[in-house]
This record gives C-alpha cells, sequence and structure tokens, in this order.
C-alpha cells in the first residue's frame, strides 16, 4: 500500500533547502507570462531563495532573464517587482550601466583597458512555450549563456522542450500565447509547496471543502493521462446544464478559438512540475505559479486569461469566474495549512492513499527519487 511522505519532506528546514535546489534550480520553472512585458523596457522580477531574476524585453522583441546583480559589487539592481527601463539598466550604487539583454555599457572609474565585453549581467536560461516564460537557474546553463563550459566540460541541461514531453501539441489548441491578463491575486499560503501540488491533484476532498465546485463538476469525474516524471492531470467534464467554471456556471464569453466539441465540455487541470498550475477552461485560462518561501510557506501568484476579442468587449465580464476561483482558491490554502499544521506534530506518521489517489503517490515517489540524490 503506497503512503504519504514523511514528515521531514514537509517540516525539516534544512530538507527544503536541499529539495528546492533539486526542483527548482535543476528544472526550468514558469515565471510569468510574455504579455506582462510586451514592450521593449518592461520587466518584472521573480525571486527564489537568494536568487533574483530580472525578465526583461530587449528592442528585437527578446526576452531575456537576468540575475539581479551587479557585475561591479554585486548589488541588486531593480528593487521594484515590475516596470520600464527608459532603454537601459543602471545599478543605482556606482552607476554601472546595461543594455536590456545585460551587455556592460558604461563602467565609470574603471582603468584604461578596462574590457566591458567581460562583465555581463550573469544570464539565466529562458524560453517561451506559448506564451509562458520559463527559466532554468542552474549552473550548468547560466555557463552556456555567458560562453562557458558546464561542470567536466559539457552542460547536462535538458532543454524545455524536453522538459515539456507531449504539453504544447496536447493543448496547441488553446492558443494560450494569444490571452491576456485579466487579474493577479497573489496569495502568502502557510503551507510547503508540494502540499499545495498534491491538493490540485485530486477532487475527492471537493464534496466537503468545495460546494460551489462540486456542483459544476463531479468530484469523482476526472479522466487522468498516465503520469510523467515533469507533469501530471486530466480533464473534468462538466455536470449537465453547466457550461464553464463560473459562479453559476454559466459562460458569458465566446469559447476559446480552436477547441473541438470535446475540449468545450471540459477543464483540464495539469501539474507542471515543479511550479506551474495550468487550468484551460472552454473561455479562459487559468494559471498558478508556486514560489518557496520557507518549508511551511509558499508565495501563490494566480492570474486569469482571456481572449483579447472578449476582452474588448463593451460586455465583457470576468467576476464569475474570478470570485468562483477566489473562493476556492481561499478554502484550498486553509486546508493546505492545516495538512501543513498536522504533519509538523511530533506524532505524524505516513498515512495510507486510496486507490483514487494515484496521482499523488505518483509525485510522492518523484519527490523520493530526488530525495534520494540529495
Amino acid at each position: 500500500m503506497h503512503t504519504t511522505l514523511p514528515r521531514r519532506f514537509y517540516a525539516d528546514p534544512d530538507f527544503y533547502s536541499a529539495e528546492l535546489d533539486r526542483f527548482y534550480f535543476r528544472r526550468w520553472i514558469c515565471a510569468g507570462r510574455a504579455d506582462q512585458i510586451p514592450a521593449p523596457g518592461d520587466y518584472f522580477v521573480r525571486t527564489i531563495a537568494e536568487e533574483s531574476i530580472v525578465f526583461t524585453r530587449d528592442a528585437s522583441g527578446a526576452i531575456h532573464a537576468l540575475f539581479n546583480v551587479c557585475r561591479h559589487r554585486g548589488t541588486r539592481i531593480c528593487e521594484q517587482p515590475e516596470g520600464h527601463f527608459a532603454d537601459r539598466i543602471q545599478c543605482p550604487y556606482h552607476a554601472w550601466t546595461y543594455d536590456l539583454a545585460g551587455r556592460l555599457l558604461a563602467a565609470p572609474h574603471m582603468p584604461p583597458g578596462f574590457c566591458k565585453d567581460a562583465y555581463p549581467l550573469h544570464r539565466a536560461g529562458c524560453d517561451v512555450w506559448d506564451g509562458h516564460v520559463f527559466v532554468f537557474l542552474g549552473r550548468d546553463e547560466r555557463d552556456r549563456q555567458d560562453g562557458q563550459d558546464g561542470q567536466d566540460g559539457k552542460t547536462q541541461l535538458t532543454s524545455l522542450k524536453d522538459q515539456l514531453r507531449d504539453l504544447p501539441e496536447r493543448f496547441a489548441a488553446y492558443r494560450m500565447g494569444d490571452l491576456r491578463l485579466a487579474r493577479r491575486i497573489v496569495y502568502d499560503v502557510k503551507a510547503n509547496w508540494k502540499l499545495i501540488i498534491l491538493n490540485f491533484n485530486e477532487c475527492l476532498h471537493c464534496p466537503t471543502l468545495h460546494p460551489a465546485l462540486n456542483r459544476l463538476h463531479h468530484y469523482l469525474g476526472a479522466d487522468n493521462v498516465e503520469p510523467t516524471p515533469d507533469y501530471c492531470g486530466g480533464a473534468m467534464g462538466f455536470r449537465d446544464r453547466v457550461e464553464t467554471v463560473s459562479t453559476d456556471g454559466r459562460r458569458r464569453r465566446a469559447y476559446l478559438p480552436g477547441l473541438d466539441g470535446a475540449q468545450r465540455q471540459q477543464v483540464a487541470y495539469y501539474s507542471i512540475y515543479p511550479n506551474l498550475l495550468l487550468s484551460l477552461h472552454p473561455d479562459y485560462m487559468m494559471t498558478h505559479t508556486l514560489w518557496p518561501r520557507a518549508h511551511n510557506r509558499t508565495e501563490v501568484i494566480c492570474e486569469w486569461h482571456f481572449h483579447p476579442d472578449e476582452m474588448a468587449r463593451t460586455d465583457f465580464q470576468a467576476d464569475d469566474a474570478i470570485e468562483l476561483w477566489d473562493a476556492t482558491n481561499k478554502e484550498d490554502w486553509w486546508i493546505s495549512e492545516q495538512s501543513q499544521a498536522g504533519i509538523q506534530s511530533r506524532v505524524y506518521e505516513p498515512g495510507p492513499y486510496s486507490e483514487r489517489e494515484s496521482l499523488l503517490w505518483n509525485f510522492d515517489e518523484i519527490v523520493r527519487r530526488e530525495a534520494d540524490n540529495l
């Protein structure tokens, strides 16, 4: 019988730090959306552990992920979570100045012969999948971006394409890159990041915890795909006369262009490890990105994205979807916090999973395998 993970996986700060390095620094993680920085000079910042990364778009339209560390004396350059650079990035300490791709343009008071080309901002791996911006923070990718070899003379990086496997083809019809942000809510959840993933991957709790959502989906109605080491998930159809996930089940927006008949009658719920929870509805997309802050705390950024043609309508509505999911999110965060509190008890011991919790113990096995390499 499969059982839940031991206490240390959720309650040990040292274990958390080591695990974070394995999961968040050796995989591509979702940083946000390309439409958050539509114009050259726009930027946003993401922080994980001690690392701060600036995502910016240059004049050619390319997106870059730059470590927020000046090459002069290590000062953090950007303090604000998002904003706009006029045409360059300047350190507030001694005015070392970089272009939007991170190349050093000016370094006041340096001696003759100083080579600016040798001191660009360190770059992280950056790639985009259908509007989702991903970053790779591992040393091997940083060496490659800086024009050096990784350890042992070669990089061990898995490409984003390889990590995503068949997901780009599976979700191509949703044309996620065309969708635009309507609302963002940031939640501070006092629970380990893995508990949030586990909660997302099952609906057995829906009848007791989510009465509003349970009126729209049948909690045993998930059609899950075979899980992989990089993602798990599946689709859930609607109850009779339900058209989408909203406060009353009505669909007030057109179907997303390109969806077939089956996709118009379901929601695809996928966990893309380690930090993207993707929910694709017939008429909108919802994303959660998970940003661990401690062994018992996770920042969750939740965003709702709609087709721009619908958003341009004078009668466009989004509150029916946002209000339903905001309430559901808060129910999930509350129960995740209760799980964290219980697991931290000294009397906690692993409990048995049911046969309907296979996605959960499959994820646990991935976590266990990573822990064996710590």
